[in-house]
């Protein structure tokens, strides 16, 4: 392994000892059983040091493909490394669909599931949340699997990759369904505030995207699915905001190629409910990530704590996104228990300007009980973190069972989680 082996933002390079990809679920179990310090390695999209270790990095992208669709029980079986984009489309032609996806069809399933990843929408749960059943290796070389329902299971699903290397997740799915997509802009931010709710429940999944500079909301972008009357016309106004006249992007000013069809244009919901497309690079990875979660009834209060920050925040912000999530019952989701509302922002890459910042926005929200993002950058102390969770306990002694060497720990674990 070379010092070259980075993240996808570039700003964490792992120290690793070795990088392995076994090719089979037998090579994997013998690589486990014979290291005494692993970490399972996604697509690198985390912003911190969750994957990073000191002993051996294991990505499971290339084990065997499996995609397997039972229609009787909606549901399909999925190797871990797969990335969402890679299968969805199968999905669809089949009758199928996944109830939401996140920005970037970028990422793998097991990464976006052990860390509480989610796309948006009042009554779209984390993409963890379509999780029915998991298979793992552990730390010996053997095999669990866990089905929703299994006492374990609300603990395996978002476990940070605390447990074992996944190896393959069962999804619920829904009929297939087409989306339109369409981008408003200059929300009066008193719109925003006073009408919280009924803007972010205003279609199947809503984005809200500001610099937090004073005025109207950039841009909002409203997702709806496609109703048995066929694809519809928008009105040029919602809440007070201009229906957009071509594509954008979320960033003002950075051309809209990458971006997922606008303007109404009914597709496949694979291809309009990630804000990016799976053939384009959405980025260059030139920027650092944060992302809090708030209770929703919460979130108009949040927001006007935040908004406080504005001339500390818009220097070093590229753009910031706001996103509902439904609440579920994982134990380390950031939407654990609670509807709750994303406070997303994508900086400059500029940590060390980020970081007293990030301080002044998590000391704005602490009130609100702000739950950060697991792979995002955060300054969140473990003691605070431990309050803001009801299974915390619950989950560390998960861990200790199944894990009670430390092979899955490393300087990230051992810092948040008690041994």
């Amino acid at each position: 392994m070379t010092p070259a082996e980075m993240n996808w933002a570039g700003n964490i390079t792992f120290g690793a000892r070795r990088l392995c990809v076994p090719r089979s679920e037998a090579e994997l179990r013998e690589t486990v059983a014979a290291s005494s310090s692993v970490r399972p390695l996604g697509t690198r999209h985390s912003f911190n040091t969750v994957a990073d270790t000191k002993g051996d990095l294991v990505s499971v992208a290339a084990l065997p493909r499996v995609v397997d669709i039972d229609p009787a029980e909606r549901t399909v079986t999925v190797s871990a490394g797969l990335r969402f984009g890679e299968f969805a489309g199968e999905l669809h032609e089949s009758g199928f669909a996944l109830h939401n996806l996140g920005s970037l069809p970028h990422i793998s399933v097991a990464g976006a599931c052990a860390t509480g990843t989610h796309g948006s929408g009042a009554a779209n749960r984390s993409l963890a949340g379509a999780v029915r059943a998991l298979e793992l290796v552990t730390a010996d070389g053997g095999t669990l699997a866990l089905r929703r329902g299994d006492p374990d299971f609300p603990g395996a699903v978002v476990s940070l990759g605390a447990l074992g290397v996944v190896t393959r997740l069962t999804l619920d799915l829904v009929p297939a369904f087409d989306v339109q997509q369409w981008v408003y802009e200059e929300l009066p931010e008193a719109t925003l505030t006073e009408s919280f709710d009924a803007v972010m429940a205003a279609a199947y999944s809503v984005s809200v995207f500001t610099d937090w500079r004073p005025g109207p909301v950039g841009q909002v972008w409203l997702k709806e699915r496609v109703g048995d009357e066929g694809p519809r016309q928008a009105p040029d106004r919602r809440f007070g905001a201009r229906l957009a006249d071509g594509p954008r992007h979320p960033i003002p000013g950075v051309p809209a190629g990458n971006c997922t069809r606008q303007l109404g244009a009914a597709g496949p919901w694979h291809r309009r409910l990630p804000h990016f497309r799976l053939e384009f690079t959405p980025s260059n990875g030139d920027e650092l990530q944060s992302e809090y979660f708030v209770a929703r009834e919460d979130a108009a209060a949040a927001y006007e704590a935040v908004g406080r920050l504005r001339d500390r925040i818009t220097p070093l912000l590229q753009i910031s996104e706001i996103r509902s999530v439904a609440g579920d019952d994982l134990w380390l989701s950031p939407a654990g228990g609670r509807d709750s509302v994303a406070f997303h922002f994508t900086w400059v890459p500029d940590a060390a300007a980020v970081a007293p910042v990030l301080r002044e926005i998590e000391e704005a929200l602490a009130p609100f009980g702000a739950r950060p993002h697991w792979g995002k950058v955060f300054g969140t102390e473990p003691g605070v973190l431990r309050t803001l969770y009801g299974r915390y306990e619950d989950f560390e002694k998960l861990v200790a069972r199944h894990d009670p060497a430390g092979t899955f720990r490393n300087d990230f674990l051992d810092r948040h989680l008690a041994r």
